[in-house]
Parts: structure tokens; sequence; C-alpha cells
């Protein structure tokens, strides 16, 4: 199974830096090269920095549960990329953003 939608609003699972527990969060995601993509205006996000101490997380989406792995993206242009397609015809597409890159596993 595999997702077949540009943007979508699956529930992002990561681990919690300090608890170690789940922290689930549904959030607006892009699908883009095979690769899932979330991002925010700052990096002071729970699921941001937990997603960045341990990179294991888990995205659900129609009922599925896919993990992978998470990575900061450090390409400003990619990460601008990320966001015109995350909020098409839609002026925050312009603003700053931090990306995390899933690969998800098997994929």
């Amino acid at each position: 199974m595999e997702i077949k939608e540009t943007i979508f609003r699956p529930i992002l699972t990561t681990k919690g830096r300090n608890t170690g527990n789940p922290h689930s969060v549904m959030l607006r995601a892009v699908n883009y090269n095979g690769k899932i993509y979330f991002s925010r205006h700052r990096p002071d996000g729970d699921w941001f920095k937990n997603a960045l101490a341990n990179p294991d997380v888990k995205i659900e989406y129609n009922d599925i549960v896919f993990s992978g792995k998470a990575k900061l993206v450090t390409d400003e242009e990619f990460s601008k990329k990320i966001s015109e397609l995350k909020y098409p015809d839609e002026e925050r597409a312009k603003e700053k953003r931090v990306t995390i890159e899933i690969t998800l596993d098997n994929a």
C-alpha cells in the first residue's frame, strides 16, 4: 500500500525526546518524490524536536500505519518547493519554514 495523494493529513507519531512516550499529531503533509514532508514556521514544536531527537517515526493514514526515518531538510530552496506544494496558490507558501523529510521503510 502506498500514499497516492500529494497533499494529505496523516497522524504523525514521534517518540518523546524527554519521556520516550508516543506523541501523535495530525498535520498537513506533502508526498513528493517518494518521501513525506512535514513543515512548520519555527523548530519549536514538540513533534519537530522529537523527530530530530528520535528519527524513528510512524505515519498513520487511511487506517494504515507506515514507519520511517525522519531527517532535517537543510536545503532552503527545497524547503521552499515543499511549501509551494503544501500551500498551492496561498500566500503562506512564500513564508520561510523548517522541514522534515520522512523516508518510509520498505518504500
